[in-house]
């Protein structure tokens, strides 16, 4: 059974940095893509940053680009989120998620959070002075 669990997540003031971890189990794919997402108060769930396994093709939202970095460490199958500069817009629940559907991943090649299957509970980060 995949499960994964965030954690990282708090309060933070404008400016600062956080980084996010997700620890999977029972994720033995060798072809896949994940991610980090987030869900704001009243807005729908946008894709942050994906990677897929193939290559380490990464995709980042145009409002997180040059601030946030996605990374994966195979050896104890944790992927990463570092975020500089947060901004009070970057206050959401983050979420990390997979997906093994090979056409999502060497196809259309998408963060889009409908198209990814496996998903965690989500850690809290607020930003506020």
């Amino acid at each position: 059974q995949v499960q994964f669990v965030e954690s990282g997540g708090g309060l933070v003031q404008p400016g600062g940095s956080l980084r996010l971890s997700c620890a999977a189990s029972g994720f033995t794919f060798d072809d896949y893509a994940i991610g980090w997402f987030r869900q704001a108060p009243g807005k729908e769930r946008e894709g942050v940053s994906c990677i897929r396994s193939s290559d380490r093709t990464t995709y980042y939202a145009d409002s997180v680009k040059d601030r946030f970095t996605i990374s994966k460490n195979n050896a104890d199958n944790t992927l990463y989120l570092q975020m500089n500069s947060l901004e009070p817009e970057d206050t959401a629940v983050y979420y990390c998620a997979a997906t093994r559907n090979g056409a999502v991943i060497h196809g259309y090649w998408t963060c889009k959070p409908n198209e990814y299957d496996y998903w965690g509970q989500g850690t809290q980060v607020t930003v506020s002075s």
